[in-house]
């Protein structure tokens, strides 16, 4: 794979200086462009092939090298530091622009998923069917491991199946917001998915009553 590599202060869009990006606060658009321009440079491939949602190791194949010389031009470009425990928890191009954004708005960690402390959930997963076959439960910290571990036992579950996910009663609506985009897409894949907070738990109605 090709790749090209990219300077620190070497312009990202013809006509667009490297030095505007420290005249003052930087818009989202621009640094989310720039942020795509660098990924699509450093990986050799076309920027319309990124999206917030695109996986960088598994759309993109990106190894740690590759992931390690993103963040550096990225540095150089923003002018931020890109924290290692951020960098060790990123996915997606759209959590690297979060990232970036955040930092060179406030000069301060992203308060973004890529950076949040592992929430820990009572997760179960359970097939179609009545009676109920079989069920998996698991209590754990979700980290970007036990995400890819509780999608493969939802979409081995099969069409139909659901995934439950209960968080401490101290969880904000922004973290059960946050659930629900990291497993959105077992929806495009039949799989019904349900995250509450132990204080509606309770009062929640079990799947399949009436």
């Amino acid at each position: 794979m090709s790749r090209v590599t990219v300077r620190a202060g070497q312009d990202l869009e013809p006509g667009m200086p490297a030095r505007s990006v420290h005249a003052g606060p930087v818009a989202l658009p621009t640094i989310e462009a720039r942020v795509f321009a660098l990924v699509a440079d450093l990986l050799g491939i076309d920027v319309d092939q990124l999206s917030r949602e695109v996986s960088l190791v598994e759309d993109l194949a990106a190894d740690s090298l590759d992931l390690a010389e993103i963040a550096v031009a990225i540095e150089s470009a923003l002018d931020v530091t890109l924290p290692q425990r951020f960098l060790d928890r990123v996915r997606t191009c759209g959590e690297l622009i979060d990232g970036a954004v955040a930092l060179a708005r406030t000069g301060r960690e992203p308060n973004a998923k890529g950076v949040e402390d592992e929430v820990p959930v009572r997760a179960r997963v359970t097939p179609a069917g009545v009676p109920t076959p079989w069920t998996v439960e698991r209590v754990l910290l979700l980290t970007p491991y036990a995400v890819e571990t509780l999608t493969a036992d939802a979409l081995g579950a099969g069409v139909g199946a659901r995934l439950e996910l209960t968080v401490g009663a101290e969880a904000s609506e922004e973290t059960l917001a946050r659930l629900r985009r990291q497993f959105a897409r077992l929806g495009e894949r039949g799989v019904h998915l349900d995250v509450r907070g132990e204080r509606s738990a309770g009062h929640h109605r079990p799947a399949g009553a009436a």
